[in-house]
């Protein structure tokens, strides 16, 4: 299976232009119609929204701004079909002082899970893979799996299931755990790895906790990815695009930016902080491999398309990708009662993660709130929201008929928090 891969990988090699930030410069260089743009509201109050209290996001992110925060964001908000706030503010690239544009692009890091969960997903409506299953049976490599550095065998295999929900057992590389530690000291994230390189490393590696029984933020969603590219023979920007991104009209997203698109860049600042640059992978650098956890590039205006079909329930402008039935199954809690928690994760999320203590369960993809009131963030029963680790963050109300993406390179970890839960608020007040 892994030398298939590799063979595919190497074909994938030679459709390099066929890239989806390649492809999408393409059609922009050839004079490709662009897709029509989500309707936009003559005034919020159409939708049920205040155009004056909207325009307090602006003024907030504006004050930010110029405290040095932020270079710079794009906010857009829509409801019941259509668009009733797009702002951005500030810079694009502060450094060059060119200010910030609505079609300027963004690494998305963990934003990109949701498409990678998705690409998975409409397999298994094809019966090319089954949620039940091992996922040594896409990719052997996994199939002698240990647990914690005394190796314990595991009770049960980890199953493509565990990977979608993250109680697989696999966690990133920190300092917090022994397993952690050694994820680090082998560098199994190291962004040179190729896809082979990277699935056989990690799987040499032991679980920090049985299969089933922990929901622990991992490396899970890289390899829903890699099975996407077993199950459908093809490198996962290119199934992407052909049955994600091309179909919703979002020409700008995919894991790196064409040339041609190097002016519309979002750009790091330094951190004030630290004194110190941030660490975002350029948007125009080819990775070696195709992160679905943590890969992407994108738009907001891109994203907003994919949140509209996610509310539409798996459909945009005509364009099914998958059944209703597909997206409610994604967006349903999956987290079966006694879940453990370590207790980083239940520090590093407070409100904003999948805790019963905070009224959220995880679905296929996304964190889904379960109960009303538990949580600090406004929002309603049935939410599902999820972010990036460069500041990135997108939530989708179905009660409400709403969706929220926020764009924005580079704020330090608490800043990260504040704006997400920031914005739930100032979104929500302007509910009229």
């Amino acid at each position: 299976m892994l030398q298939r891969r590799v063979a595919l990988s190497l074909i994938g090699g030679g459709a390099i232009a066929e890239s989806l930030g390649l492809a999408a410069g393409r059609a922009a260089a050839q004079g490709t119609a662009a897709p029509a743009a989500l309707p936009r509201a003559g005034r919020a109050e159409e939708v049920g929204l205040s155009d004056e209290r909207l325009a307090r996001i602006g003024t907030w992110l504006k004050g930010d701004v110029e405290a040095g925060h932020i270079p710079g964001a794009i906010v857009v908000v829509g409801r019941r079909g259509r668009i009733a706030y797009m702002e951005a503010v500030g810079f694009r690239d502060r450094d060059a002082q060119a200010p910030m544009q609505q079609d300027a692009i963004f690494r998305i890091a963990s934003m990109t899970k949701p498409l990678a969960s998705l690409a998975l997903m409409i397999l298994a409506e094809e019966g090319k893979v089954m949620l039940w299953e091992p996922v040594s049976r896409y990719l052997p490599e996994f199939g002698d799996q240990v647990v914690g550095m005394e190796r314990t065998p595991v009770v049960r295999p980890m199953t493509v299931h565990d990977l979608l929900r993250h109680t697989s057992g696999l966690t990133s590389p920190g300092n917090l755990h022994p397993v952690q530690r050694a994820y680090a000291e082998a560098a199994v994230t190291n962004r040179a790895l190729n896809a082979a390189q990277y699935i056989t490393g990690l799987s040499r590696m032991p679980l920090m906790y049985q299969p089933g029984s922990h929901w622990e933020y991992s490396q899970s969603t890289d390899v829903v990815g890699h099975i996407v590219e077993a199950a459908s023979g093809m490198d996962l920007d290119a199934f992407i695009r052909q049955r994600i991104t091309t179909p919703l009209g979002m020409t700008s997203t995919g894991f790196w930016a064409p040339p041609e698109a190097a002016d519309r860049a979002a750009r790091a600042q330094v951190d004030p902080s630290t004194g110190q640059r941030q660490n975002i992978p350029d948007v125009m650098r080819r990775p070696a491999r195709f992160s679905g956890g943590a890969g992407g590039v994108s738009t907001a205006a891109d994203y907003a398309r994919f949140c509209q079909m996610l509310l539409n329930r798996g459909e945009l402008n005509g364009t099914r990708l998958v059944s209703p039935r597909t997206i409610d199954m994604m967006t349903s809690n999956h987290l079966p009662p006694g879940t453990g928690y370590p207790p980083e994760q239940i520090a590093r999320w407070n409100g904003l993660g999948p805790l019963p203590s905070a009224g959220y369960g995880f679905g296929l993809g996304f964190a889904v709130r379960l109960e009303p009131g538990m949580s600090p963030l406004a929002g309603t029963v049935g939410d599902y929201h999820w972010s990036g680790a460069y500041g990135t963050y997108f939530w989708v109300d179905p009660r409400e008929e709403m969706f929220a993406v926020f764009m924005v390179q580079g704020p330090s970890q608490p800043l990260r928090q504040y704006y997400r839960m920031g914005l739930r608020q100032m979104v929500y007040q302007a509910f009229v």
